[in-house]
């Protein structure tokens, strides 16, 4: 199993969401984050000042995929979340080593 972290623009959340659900995969958890990668922010003009915003609003979408779900999980986040801009984001993957159903008490693949 795949713990994937996608950092996308909020605006294009509603979009990754629906693409998810139409491929089978309803369940995901979602952080309202702030940060900025090598753009650093962006510069901004209000009432002739120029300020700088250094942190940027960004979510953070997760998901737990079985392994040969992965490709096509991360081409769905990757085709609705670009827009061709910078600050598009990042997605990240990471092995699960083991998951537990809190309620019935299910490990594993059962899970999810």
């Amino acid at each position: 199993m795949k713990r994937i972290e996608a950092i996308v623009r909020p605006e294009r959340l509603q979009a990754v969401k629906n693409a998810l659900i139409e491929v089978g995969h309803s369940g995901l958890t979602v952080y309202d984050v702030q940060g900025h990668g090598t753009q650093r922010g962006i510069s901004q003009k209000w009432r002739g000042q120029e300020y700088s915003v250094d942190l940027l609003p960004k979510v953070s979408i997760v998901v737990v995929v079985h392994d040969h779900e992965l490709p096509d999980v991360i081409d769905v986040i990757t085709r609705e979340a670009r827009t061709d801009r910078i600050g598009d984001g990042k997605i990240f993957v990471t092995p699960i080593e083991q998951v537990v159903r809190v309620r019935t008490g299910e490990t594993g693949s059962e899970a999810l």
